[in-house]
């Protein structure tokens, strides 16, 4: 459909069914939704729904959001693609269109023989998801290779970027949910990835690799292998993959739990506080297999909870409440969902 015709279909609020559209599967719908295609697209569309004073939601790949009921607006639908790439005597840049797929990149760097994001394979979602989350897996998070991030700036609806050092990465967080959350809608990030290639070994399965023959294929290979068995396929069980952050907990609380639980999971982290495994814990509390209405906590990883099939939103609120509440009852340690959560009106909290 032409863009033009697309707008004027905003004005008709027709129901609009995103149930494909989250990795979830919830059976929910929008007032419009629109596929913008270009950055002169998205400005176009904001400044319409601006001026008109109808609400928007921006939504990208939908791996990491859970819509919990109808949303009442237009729904965005970031869809621009491409991929560029310079390179200089010591770096490869790449620059990332936000609708891009972030695995689809990963595998476009491995067959232009570019190294650096291998470690990040089969990570749902799109390019602009990146730096809001700051993604990360197997010892590496987006910040480590981000040059720079291009938004359009609400409600001015004007093109800025920022680099690296201003987004204020930290774990699973960025400038992005924090003082720009909800007046920054991501449209192209760019990456830097030296020539001289070092792997990262130092996380789980990787450990074993030798370090001085070890390729970025056979890295990519084992995560992407790794993944598809602890992580259930949206297609056939929908999921946002892991619903909990790993906490954080300083070494007085981690010693005072390592003498009753010797083998909880944890990770040293360079201010000396101890990030540990979600996974472990809402396992060691009793909930894996447990049930919520169709929503259950996964049998092979509990950090993910799945939809059985018809699934609602009050289904989600629940599992994720009794699991913080369990998890903070047997460990004293409080939980945080990864994932956004998204109601009628806009984002909530839980």
């Amino acid at each position: 459909m032409c863009f033009c015709f697309q707008l004027l279909a905003l004005m008709l609020h027709n129901p609009f069914s995103l149930k494909s559209y989250n990795t979830f599967g919830l059976n929910v719908s929008c007032k419009a939704f629109i596929d913008v295609t270009s950055v002169a697209e998205l400005i176009q569309c904001c400044q319409l729904l601006q001026q008109q004073g109808k609400p928007f939601l921006i939504l990208g790949g939908g791996s990491n959001v859970l819509l919990l009921e109808d949303y009442l607006g237009t729904v965005i639908h970031i869809a621009i693609k491409g991929i560029d790439v310079t390179e200089d005597t010591a770096y490869y840049y790449l620059s990332a269109a936000a609708g891009e797929s972030w695995h689809g990149l990963v595998q476009f760097c491995l067959s232009k023989g570019i190294a650096g994001l291998e470690n990040m394979a089969q990570i749902p979602g799109t390019v602009g998801a990146a730096p809001i989350q700051n993604i990360g897996a197997y010892g590496l998070e987006f910040a480590a290779a981000c040059d720079w991030v291009e938004y359009l700036e609400l409600p001015k609806c004007r093109i800025k970027r920022l680099r690296a050092d201003a987004c204020e990465f930290g774990y699973r967080e960025s400038i992005f949910k924090q003082q720009l959350r909800n007046t920054a809608v991501i449209t192209r990030v760019g990456i830097k990835l030296p020539k001289a290639w070092m792997p990262i070994l130092n996380y789980g399965p990787l450990k074993h690799l030798p370090v001085d023959s070890v390729t970025p294929q056979q890295i990519y290979d084992i995560v992407c292998q790794v993944r598809q068995q602890k992580l259930p396929d949206p297609a056939v069980l929908g999921n946002v993959g892991s619903c909990f952050k790993n906490p954080v907990i300083d070494t007085d609380t981690y010693q005072h739990l390592a003498a009753r639980y010797p083998d909880m999971v944890a990770y040293e982290l360079p201010d000396g506080k101890l990030k540990i495994a979600a996974a472990w814990l809402i396992d060691q509390a009793g909930l894996k297999g447990q049930t919520f209405g169709e929503v259950m906590v996964h049998e092979g990883q509990p950090l993910v909870l799945v939809n059985l099939g018809r699934a609602k939103g009050a289904d989600v609120v629940q599992a994720l409440k009794a699991v913080r509440a369990k998890v903070h009852q047997v460990f004293g340690i409080a939980m945080e969902p990864e994932p956004r959560t998204y109601g009628a009106y806009g984002e909530r909290g839980i």
